[in-house]
């Protein structure tokens, strides 16, 4: 508590999971009073604490499994509603408000699951049409921009067998003081805002947990801020997803970027020959600049794609964007919830195949962007991928107790990827804190090489091609 309190609401917005997730062991009440106090200084502090208490009410997305810790979370949200007072609570029905009749879009399309998608578009267009944009308001997972205005013909029905979830894109404008145009001071003691105004698409999802992407998101957050404190030349982008409610979200669209799956789909033959056609040639200026974007952001998601377990990595799954860096998404498969799929033709017995044994993916294709057509694990752009792995590697273990308690405290949140302190163990030992800087670089070059052209991500790949049709 001294700790939480010693840090400003800006600080502890970071670890809105955890604290929601510490009410379990509250029983003193601190935390909650903490909730109470946070959330009369920051009304946008409030928002997304109610979010997060609505959105783990129940432990199943169709809500019919209460969590224990249900009676405690509705309790304190009327608590903290029952709090506002004037302009704050003018504020929080102006938000939910704008916010349900959104997302209440994707439950008026589940009659249409069915139909066509220019049915399903039509209707999305319909509603969209119905929605007052109100003074002030932001999308959740926005918190920074106010939302004024919406693209009232964006509205798209995504594919999914049983749910309705539909992406839509709205006008956001941000403002950011600076002070001596780097944020200290402009024109002596004077301070400026600085307002930027960008379209960002959103998705909606209903019947669909968020909340295993909330923290594997934020988990990608914290190995960012810890690679740029020691100015490592890696790249992470920890998109923003919020759960808002049992089963319910929004999560915002990556922007200027292409997955690996549709890119296939466009019939290009392979990353090699997209990377030469958009960015004007191996001896471009452009080229050399992409591909360096490609090494840095590979070699930082392979560190934390091994760290933190993500399976799941079809082409599906995996984006690129127009300067070259290559983007995961979709974490519902992490921790100790490997991707284990049952093959009946190969497996009679009960259980079944782990596909993505490999630490990270890191296919021939990957290799060609890194090396060229040559693919040689000798270049120079290999090697420093190498070096960038080993690097972020050892810059991430001395902050590994620190990722380890981000964890534990969500451990009884019923969240599929949990398997009680084994998790934590499993984490912990990934970080290999009993070897010394030597010991561990060469445990990363070990990964490496396990992970270079792995048969079984090459398996993995065909067996998404030939099940769900996602190219490779």
């Amino acid at each position: 508590m001294r700790s939480l309190l010693s840090h400003s609401v800006n600080v502890t917005f970071f670890y809105v999971p955890q604290i929601v997730q510490a009410l379990r062991y509250d029983r003193l009440g601190y935390v909650e009073q903490f909730i109470m106090e946070a959330s009369l200084l920051s009304p946008l502090f409030a928002h997304q604490i109610i979010w997060n208490m609505k959105a783990n009410t129940y432990k199943d997305e169709d809500s019919t499994i209460p969590d224990p810790l249900k009676p405690k979370l509705d309790r304190l949200t009327q608590r903290m509603i029952d709090a506002l007072s004037g302009e704050d609570k003018a504020f929080y029905e102006r938000e939910f408000s704008f916010f349900n009749e959104v997302t209440s879009i994707s439950g008026k399309l589940r009659p249409f699951i069915k139909r066509t998608k220019a049915e399903k578009k039509a209707k999305i267009d319909e509603e969209m049409k119905k929605i007052e944009l109100d003074v002030g308001v932001y999308l959740p997972s926005n918190p920074d921009g106010e939302v004024i205005g919406i693209d009232r013909k964006s509205g798209r029905p995504l594919q999914s067998h049983a749910k309705a979830p539909f992406m839509a894109t709205f006008k956001i404008r941000r403002v950011k003081r600076l002070m001596n145009g780097h944020d200290n001071m402009v024109n002596g003691d004077e301070e400026t805002d600085m307002v930027t105004e960008v379209m960002q698409s959103a998705i909606f999802k209903v019947g669909d947990d968020c909340r295993q992407d909330v923290l594997a998101l934020q988990l990608i957050s914290a190995f960012r801020n810890i690679f740029n404190g020691v100015g490592l030349d890696l790249y992470l982008f920890p998109y923003r997803v919020t759960a808002t409610a049992p089963g319910c979200g929004v999560i915002d669209v990556l922007p200027n970027s292409i997955s690996r799956d549709m890119l296939g789909r466009e019939h290009v033959n392979g990353l090699y020959e997209f990377f030469m056609r958009e960015h004007n040639g191996p001896n471009s200026t452009k080229f050399q600049k992409a591909r360096n974007n490609f090494i840095t952001s590979m070699a930082a998601y392979s560190i934390v794609t091994y760290l933190l377990q993500f399976k799941d990595r079809h082409n599906g799954n995996i984006m690129i964007d127009s300067e070259g860096h290559i983007l995961h998404i979709d974490f519902g498969f992490c921790f100790d919830i490997g991707n284990c799929l049952r093959v009946i033709m190969l497996t009679p017995a009960p259980g079944g195949i782990t596909f993505e044994s490999a630490p990270f993916k890191l296919t021939h294709e990957m290799i060609t962007v890194i090396s060229g057509p040559e693919a040689s694990k000798h270049s120079q752009h290999y090697r420093r991928f190498e070096e960038l792995c080993v690097k972020g590697f050892l810059a991430c273990r001395p902050y590994a107790e620190e990722i380890v308690r981000c964890v534990q405290l969500m451990l009884d949140s019923g969240l599929p990827c949990f398997k009680g302190m084994t998790t934590i163990k499993n984490l912990r030992d990934r970080f290999v804190l009993d070897k010394n800087e030597r010991e561990a670089s060469d445990y990363m070059m070990g990964l490496i090489r396990a992970s270079h052209e792995n048969i079984r991500t090459v398996m993995y790949d065909q067996f998404q091609y030939a099940t769900n049709g996602i190219p490779y």
